[in-house]
């Protein structure tokens, strides 16, 4: 149904603005063709940037589809035993991660003299996962619009850094394919950024980083139910992202029932195509305007806090992986 709801809202959205429609109906099968993650979120944002909107008016839906779609297909390759395996080893990292990058986040905001809002804002997106963790939080603690499309440009900015750059730097550490699926899935901010960079690395790096990612992910979780409870924000919505739970039923489907070799290989060439996509369509939403919203001092929080992530992350790679 959702899918459906998605293809019908492509429609509209095409039929009231031609200019973005054709834009990127020209860059799919070029993208597709190339295949390379990084290269989509480039030609997404070039469009973005070209027009100074997003080409399409409902924004990020079908990219949010086509990423969790890559994510349930790459379960159909994956083993439940080793999904488990792995969350249950990184639980503590994950864990340790997660709180001790709120904290510091919240710190930070205070040296900086960043108001409660936007520091918070900033914390969870880095520490959780990124633009979603934003935008869940933001309606918790009634930030104001403008903190929350700052953080969000602080973030889109950020992601984009990362996918073109950490894989280079994994090379040139000669990191294993699983530490620079751990160090991925703890530094980068959206889970969209997190699978596409572990992709240029390699399969085994994709699959660690996306299970880590996910795990950290539900951290979403208490962070609402605590935020909710300070705040005094009882009718807050909080619930499990549906396309886990699918993950972790085509994964078990996989771990039973064996599949054929075909099929594995259609998953596998599909979830690297809808990844390629989700990417294209995360690039269109670094228009000029998401560039002004970057406030001064947010940036500088954003900026800080993952300067300090990034090595203190890539060392715990190292450690564990």
């Amino acid at each position: 149904m959702r899918f459906v709801a998605t293809a019908n809202s492509l429609w509209h959205a095409s039929r009231r603005d031609q200019t973005g429609f054709w834009a990127l109906l020209i860059a799919v099968p070029a993208v597709l063709l190339i295949g390379h993650p990084a290269l989509a979120l480039l030609v997404g944002c070039a469009i973005a940037l070209g027009l100074d909107r997003q080409p399409l008016a409902i924004g990020s839906q079908p990219g949010k589809l086509m990423l969790q779609s890559a994510i349930v297909l790459l379960g159909l390759r994956m083993d439940l035993g080793s999904v488990w395996s792995l969350s249950v080893t990184y639980w503590p990292e994950i864990a340790g991660y997660v709180l001790l990058t709120l904290g510091l986040g919240l710190l930070l905001g205070r040296l900086l003299r960043c108001d409660s809002e936007p520091a918070t804002l900033m914390a969870a997106g880095t520490a959780i996962c990124g633009a979603t963790a934003i935008a869940a939080v933001a309606p918790v603690i009634r930030a104001r619009s403008a903190d929350t499309a700052a953080a969000l440009a602080c973030v889109f900015l950020l992601n984009a850094v990362a996918v073109f750059t950490m894989p280079w730097v994994g090379e040139w550490l000669q990191m294993t394919q699983q530490q620079f699926g751990v160090w991925v899935a703890l530094a980068v901010h959206d889970t969209s950024s997190v699978v596409a960079t572990a992709s240029l690395y390699g399969e085994v790096a994709a699959e660690t980083a996306t299970t880590l990612k996910l795990g950290r992910m539900l951290w979403l979780i208490p962070l609402l139910l605590v935020l909710s409870w300070v705040y005094r924000t009882p009718d807050s919505k909080i619930r499990v992202p549906g396309f886990i739970v699918v993950f972790l039923l085509a994964s078990t489907l996989s771990s039973m029932v064996p599949l054929p070799p075909w099929l594995i290989s259609l998953a596998g060439t599909l979830s690297k195509s809808f990844l390629v996509l989700a990417l294209l369509m995360v690039g269109t939403e670094i228009t000029r305007t998401t560039l002004r919203n970057m406030q001064g001092r947010s940036f500088a929080h954003a900026l800080l806090l993952w300067s300090l992530v990034l090595p203190a992350t890539l060392a715990l790679a190292f450690a564990v992986g």
